[in-house]
């Protein structure tokens, strides 16, 4: 642990030089919290000439970054805000939902000033959390709580899901998909519907059906629940998790296939169509750089297309040129704010009418969305 150093050098002049501190906060894993974490360093901040003090930063992460999904895509951009600001974010791995992750955001709030919790199931703990220690900041990823100290950031998945869902509905040949859920959150129940309306707007014919793995990382469970759906006839199956089991699986039967979180083509290139990718790090970047400014303030952030935030991974050698071309103009149309992905008339699955044309859902709506449009076949556990 670097510590402070003050230099005094007296000669005509009397030069006092600033104190530069380090930060070398130790990485921790398996759902254990570090019992120690370094003091506040300070550093020149690189949007200012006047060196300030840098935040002791923690991520939570609900698994192991791996090389691909969710859990990927939140640490590549940890790696990058480390590089940026020379300091070494604590990372504490595999922390399952409830009370060793209130315990874990309780022992880091002790001896850091930021702390970013990436699951939706951490919502209630960091909210506890977060309220007994004010003078912390926290950002919880796809949640909807919030506090004075306490965000909430996701990227509108929904979007890059629509454009995938179009690739889908031009590429089936029985007009039948299959979509593997992880769990029936909100943020999956809109990605699917969004899938679902893609593939509709060019193939109105288009069924999804859905099964739940009730999982975010477990190969052997999610290649069951994509078996499942394979059996039934499927020729495009889509997947909501980390591991790459449900498009490998797909690509055993000659079935195209759509991952989850970031780009997963390397797990079957031959029938791997394209999925939402995440950037994180233009958000983190900002939430530290407002902490050392002084500026920093609670939000809602709901990022998109345009701002970069998602993204859509390269599409697959699989996918014919006329769906990559259409695909590509549909993206920028989505850019442009022609599409209007919950734009009405919107008809669930029972055949009611949610909105009317000429009507959109609010972000309240999407958020709280808990039920599917029409041609989705399946349910949503209560």
């Amino acid at each position: 642990m670097k510590k402070g150093f003050l230099f005094l050098v007296l000669a005509l002049v009397l030069i006092v030089t600033a104190c530069s501190n380090g930060n070398d906060a130790s990485n921790a894993s398996d759902s254990e919290a570090p019992s120690s974490s370094a003091p506040a360093s300070s550093a020149a901040s690189p949007s200012a000439g006047a060196e300030k003090e840098l935040p002791r930063v923690a991520f939570v992460y609900i698994g192991e970054p791996g090389d691909g999904g969710w859990t990927y895509q939140h640490d590549l951009a940890r790696i990058e805000l480390e590089k940026k600001y020379g300091f070494t974010a604590t990372v504490v791995e595999n922390v399952p939902e409830g009370a060793d992750a209130e315990r874990v955001f309780e022992e880091l709030a002790q001896d850091h000033d930021l702390i970013i919790g990436t699951s939706f199931g951490y919502m209630d703990s960091m909210v506890n959390v977060a309220n007994k220690y004010p003078k912390v900041k926290f950002l919880h990823a796809s949640g909807y709580k919030t506090a004075e100290n306490l965000s909430t950031y996701a990227g509108r998945a929904y979007e890059t899901a629509y454009l995938v869902g179009v690739a889908a509905g031009k590429m089936t040949k029985n007009n039948h998909l299959g979509y593997v859920g992880a769990y029936p959150i909100p943020e999956v129940i809109y990605t699917i519907n969004a899938f679902t309306l893609g593939a509709q707007s060019v193939n109105p014919d288009v069924e999804v059906d859905v099964v739940w793995s009730n999982t975010w990382y477990d190969p052997t469970i999610e290649r069951q629940a994509a078996v499942s759906l394979l059996d039934t006839g499927v020729d495009v199956l889509a997947n909501y998790q980390d591991s790459p089991a449900g498009i490998q699986a797909a690509a055993e039967r000659g079935v195209y296939s759509i991952g989850n979180d970031s780009d997963m083509n390397k797990y079957a290139p031959d029938y791997y169509i394209s999925n939402t990718v995440y950037n994180w790090f233009s958000y983190y970047d900002r939430n530290v750089q407002s902490i050392i400014d002084g500026t920093w303030k609670s939000e809602s952030y709901w990022g998109n297309l345009k701002e970069g935030l998602v993204d859509m991974a390269p599409l697959g050698k699989s996918v014919p040129q006329d769906v990559k071309d259409l695909v590509g103009q549909l993206k920028q149309e989505m850019i442009d704010g022609k599409i209007d992905v919950f734009g009405g008339p919107l008809i669930d699955q029972g055949g009611k009418e949610v909105k009317p044309s000429g009507q959109s859902l609010s972000d309240d709506e999407i958020l709280n969305m808990n039920w599917f449009v029409k041609g989705v076949k399946g349910t949503i556990p209560s």
